[in-house]
């Protein structure tokens, strides 16, 4: 397969990389707190919108695909941030094994 290359320009949308750690409260469970682990530059393109109608209430889902410069470290269960925007991260891949670009699958939080 050839390798894809991308205009350096389309990377132009600033977010932060997310990944979530674990803290012990004092009743033997644990709360979710978030810390930025870098600041990435990427492609933000929408791919669904879905609204459904569920417990009385219209559940909304967008999903969206980021693609970024490949970086070590990047995997499902972490998250981007731009502004209050909140991307969890579903996918990551190499789209041509090249090592060049990563494509995430994202869920946007609170849409």
């Amino acid at each position: 397969m050839q390798a894809t290359f991308l205009n350096p320009g389309v990377f132009r949308t600033e977010l932060a990389l997310e990944a979530a750690a674990r803290i012990a409260d004092d009743l033997g469970g644990f709360s979710e707190s978030w810390a930025e682990v870098a600041t990435v530059f990427a492609r933000i393109e929408p791919l669904t919108a879905q609204s459904r109608f569920g417990a009385d209430q219209t559940l909304e889902t967008v999903t969206h695909r980021i693609t970024l410069r490949h970086r070590e470290g990047v995997a499902s269960g972490m998250r981007f941030r731009r502004h209050e925007r909140l991307f969890d991260i579903l996918t990551v891949h190499d789209p041509d094994e090249s090592g060049r670009y990563l494509v995430c699958r994202t869920k946007e939080k609170g849409a």
